[in-house]
């Protein structure tokens, strides 16, 4: 082993240690790669979790600077030696991962990695990620690997436990949101109540206004005034209650039905019909649905709120491999020359954000008085 008896053991112990204390799945895995690196004395580490989609939702690592991690770009998708460890659930170390028949190259800031140690993390049957060193700070034997079987067998204990740590982090988040789901249910009741209370009190002052127009036109003015200040409440509390009654956990409910729901609850909170549609949407990366989902959202708001529009259309329909998203409405619209005035004022420098963010594109198309139709469209996994 590269490390003494005693030292080995001190080493495994602390990290272990580390890997018990946190709790958020991010800290779970800085530290097992942290970890992983120092007690092997690599180079560098890196952890993956795989996703659905060939690709990883989640991907950390460690002896790579923040400026060079953004230089490599995207996440590596799941090929190569990483599909191995991944699909066939078994351990690599090689002298030379270039010399690899599977190797496929990497992006141009990559670094230069050479010897490399990599085996899956498993939970039973199921391989929950892929964690890997590369560049052993020692000499390397002539055409030799520079890790050592020691070295594997002491990978492999610390994946054992951090299938563990990683597991029990998830179920601590999966908790956290069950309870905060249980919170935004409450809320949503209260703010029930409230509009409720609002609406009474609105159709009380409206009925008072209704008596007085023709014997006392000015206060009747004042109370149709009192109408619209509480049918501006009761339209924020609305809106409120929708924001509350998003899901908790976007993945587990899916982008369609995601969508479908809150459209749903919005068409019965506007006068405006809110319609949507789906069709053949297959499952996306986990940033691409979320950028979907908040760029539909702001695009509703805006049409629901500031267009005056009778009718919002919602679709969203599969492109490729990929997916694109239209939001039409019979509003105002706007002037799209205008774009300082009109990308400040309906988020539009947002959307596009974060479509870009997505890997998509978004397009806006509007013309004062004929309805503004807003798209974006991602390129899948």
């Amino acid at each position: 082993m590269s490390h003494g008896p005693r030292s080995g053991l001190g080493a495994v112990s602390s990290a272990l240690l580390a890997m018990s204390r946190h709790l958020e799945v991010r800290d779970v895995l800085k530290t097992i790669v942290a970890s992983a690196r120092e007690l092997l004395d690599a180079e560098y580490a890196a952890l993956g979790v795989p996703d659905d989609h060939g690709g990883f939702a989640q991907f950390v690592v460690d002896g790579v600077s923040e400026e060079q991690w953004k230089a490599i770009g995207p996440l590596p998708r799941q090929h190569g030696i990483l599909a191995a460890m991944l699909h066939e659930a078994r351990s690599e170390r090689l002298a030379d991962v270039r010399k690899d028949p599977r190797f496929e190259g990497w992006p141009k800031a990559h670094p230069d990695l050479v010897d490399f140690l990599g085996l899956p993390i498993r939970d039973g049957d199921e391989v929950i990620g892929a964690l890997f060193l590369a560049n052993k700070n020692c000499a390397r034997p002539e055409g030799g690997c520079g890790f050592t079987e020691d070295d594997e067998e002491l990978l492999g204990i610390l994946a054992q436990h951090a299938a563990i740590a990683l597991t029990n982090a998830r179920l601590y988040e999966r908790s956290r949101e069950l309870t905060i789901a249980e919170e935004r249910s409450r809320l949503a009741h209260e703010l029930h109540d409230a509009v409720s209370q609002k609406l009474f009190s609105l159709r009380l002052t409206a009925q008072a206004a209704a008596r007085l127009v023709d014997r006392d036109p000015s206060r009747a003015k004042g109370e149709l005034q009192q109408v619209a200040v509480l049918a501006a409440e009761a339209a924020d509390e609305l809106r409120a209650a929708v924001v509350e009654l998003r899901p908790a956990a976007l993945d587990e409910d899916g982008l369609v039905a995601t969508l479908r729901t809150q459209i749903q609850v919005l068409d019965r909170a506007h006068h405006a019909r809110v319609t949507f549609d789906g069709h053949g949407v297959k499952a996306l990366p986990a940033s691409q649905e979320e950028a979907l989902l908040r760029v539909a959202q702001e695009a509703l708001h805006n049409a629901l709120r500031h267009s005056g529009a009778d009718h919002v259309d919602v679709t969203l329909d599969r492109r490729g491999g990929g997916a694109v998203l239209r939001v039409t409405d019979d509003g105002s619209g706007f002037d799209t020359r205008a774009v300082r005035h009109a990308g400040r004022h309906l988020g539009l420098v947002s959307m596009r954000d974060r479509a870009s963010g997505a890997g998509g594109t978004l397009t806006v198309e509007s013309v004062p008085g004929k309805g503004t139709v807003i798209e974006m469209e991602v390129p899948g996994g």
